[in-house]
């Protein structure tokens, strides 16, 4: 009973178990936690990229599907948010019925992808999906009437969201609960339930023959599931999160442009999540999503903090330049390939057993 909520899915080990828990309460209470607008934005990040990353560890990780058209899914729902907003629409309807739009697409597109493409061999299927990805990054650089082009789209969002809004004239612990706070909570409580809602998936008997294709698609295949059919609804469940989680980062960032959603090293971020913390484990990307992302946000400060404590010897300042700082990521992602194999969920699990 106590892990109903998991699905009867835990981490697998006691260290993997701490790293979660951390990880929610830190989520849970980073506004008041870690004080500030920059936290706040890395805190709300990485819930966004613990959808992300989880959605796409559903292909990967427990259907054995490589997509690179990812991306693309996760723009369907931020242009899907940004465009009755930048257009004039207000209120909280505009942005689900823009958010419902971006999700319907992109579960249209992922199954007609999947329908036309899953019979080919696996790598041709890769092929396939990263070249509709780059056709999509193609087609949002020139509406410009639609999209905003390059530049993309600015809007705003209903005042409840704003930074003006106060619910409260008096801060709480210090903190004010103003329109930034509740976007945070919202983000943070759709981000939540998603991730419970998939752990539900790949615990549920459908997602059991995910994992049943992922291991014989040949053995399922002579058991009855039709494989392809299956890989199909996976895709397009898996495309449809993702287009949520395009969507809250939309309310977050209050602009939608290429660079932010359709871009080749956001598609290269979600593989290091899923890889790092572990495929076929949700858990796993979960980490590796807070991991990449601080990385992202804090690694060069730290950095040029190390370089300023070492100022006075030789080679160390140079080798902690901040300009470095993708060394020490590749250099971190190396070592934990080595020591955590399977990503570092996925190897704890194993010992677990």
């Amino acid at each position: 009973m106590r892990f109903r909520l998991l699905s009867n899915d835990r981490p697998g080990h006691p260290v993997a178990t701490l790293l979660v828990v951390l990880l929610f309460l830190a989520l849970a209470t980073a506004p008041f936690a870690f004080p500030g607008t920059r936290s706040v934005a890395v805190a709300s990040r990485i819930c966004v990229f613990i959808v992300l990353a989880a959605s796409y560890d559903m292909l990967l990780g427990y259907t054995g599907i490589v997509s690179f058209a990812h991306t693309m899914f996760f723009a369907f729902g931020a242009y899907g948010v940004a465009i009755p907003l930048a257009r004039g629409g207000v209120g909280g309807g505009a942005i689900l019925l823009g958010g419902a739009a971006g999700v319907a697409l992109a579960a249209m597109v992922s199954a007609l992808i999947a329908l036309l493409s899953l019979r080919v061999q696996k790598i041709f299927f890769s092929m396939i999906t990263l070249a509709v990805a780059s056709f999509a990054q193609i087609l949002a650089t020139q509406l410009r009437d639609l999209t905003g082009g390059e530049d993309g789209l600015t809007f705003s969002l209903p005042a409840i969201l704003g930074p003006g809004f106060r619910l409260l004239r008096e801060p709480v612990l210090g903190v004010r609960i103003d329109g930034r706070l509740i976007t945070y909570y919202l983000v943070f409580a759709v981000a939540l339930a998603l991730f419970l809602f998939m752990l539900r998936v790949v615990n549920s008997p459908f997602g059991r023959v995910l994992q049943a294709i992922r291991e014989n698609e040949f053995r399922a295949e002579a058991l009855g599931y039709r494989v392809t059919v299956y890989r199909t609804l996976a895709s397009a469940l898996s495309a449809s999160i993702a287009a949520v989680a395009g969507g809250l980062l939309a309310l977050l960032l209050r602009y939608v442009g290429p660079d932010a959603t359709l871009s080749f090293s956001i598609m290269v971020d979600i593989l290091l999540m899923v890889v790092i913390g572990g495929m076929g484990t949700l858990y796993g990307p979960a980490l590796g999503a807070a991991m990449i992302v601080l990385a992202q946000y804090y690694l060069q400060p730290a950095l040029q903090n190390a370089a300023d404590a070492t100022a006075g010897l030789p080679l160390l300042p140079a080798l902690f330049h901040p300009d470095r700082w993708l060394l020490w990521l590749g250099t971190l992602f190396i070592l934990i390939v080595y020591f955590f194999p399977a990503g570092v969920v996925g190897t704890l699990r194993r010992r677990g057993r």
